[in-house]
């Protein structure tokens, strides 16, 4: 079940036939109901999950309930908290499930000692995670620089594999406009 990870991990670093053995003693593999969450803004987040199948997002809600989200994951993508994982502390975002979906699940608990046994994993998590940061980055840069008609084609265009499967109102809030700007510029009335 987590031949997707190894084969994700093996992009970036090597692995024997020992060290798959050894992934898959620390690795739980988690399926999740649609709408199922892996997080609720408060608790503190105890894992990365990776997504074998299925499609995730992670969002916060404002005091208007108004939900934002920051964040999807795919198949071959990870999400977490990193802030409230590392830290301990309650998180302020949800994690959860749009698709039935079946993760690869490294408790933090047991993250020091799987480094610790295959420590090649240190450099691929922190690839992971200088991607990420990057991706992060760039996505700040389009919210100020571009119109909302450039984000949506540069990210239909860039992903147009979450375009298919994730709701438009939840692409919007991506995006950081309202689902109504969304329909127009799909209706070719905003360019």
């Amino acid at each position: 079940m987590i031949s997707a990870l190894v084969d994700h991990i093996r992009r970036y670093v090597s692995l024997d036939e020992q060290e798959v053995a050894l992934l898959a003693e620390y690795i739980e593999v988690l399926e999740v109901k649609k709408k199922g969450f892996l997080l609720k803004e408060g608790e503190v987040c105890k894992a990365n999950y990776f997504v074998i199948k299925g499609c995730c997002r992670s969002y916060f809600i404002t005091e208007k309930d108004t939900e934002h989200v920051h964040l999807f994951a795919i198949e071959n993508w990870w999400i977490t908290d990193y802030s409230s994982l590392e830290r301990k502390v309650p998180s302020m975002f949800y994690i959860q499930a749009l698709e039935p979906s079946i993760l690869g699940v490294l408790k933090r608990d047991k993250q020091d000692a799987l480094f610790a046994a295959i420590p090649q994993l240190e450099h691929y998590f922190r690839s992971i995670l200088e991607i990420a940061l990057a991706a992060a980055h760039m996505r700040i840069k389009y919210i100020y620089s571009q119109s909302g008609y450039e984000r949506y084609h540069h990210f239909s265009t860039s992903f147009p594999e979450f375009v298919q499967r994730i709701p438009q109102y939840m692409l919007a809030s991506y995006l950081g406009f309202t689902p109504e700007f969304l329909s127009k510029i799909r209706a070719g009335k905003i360019s």
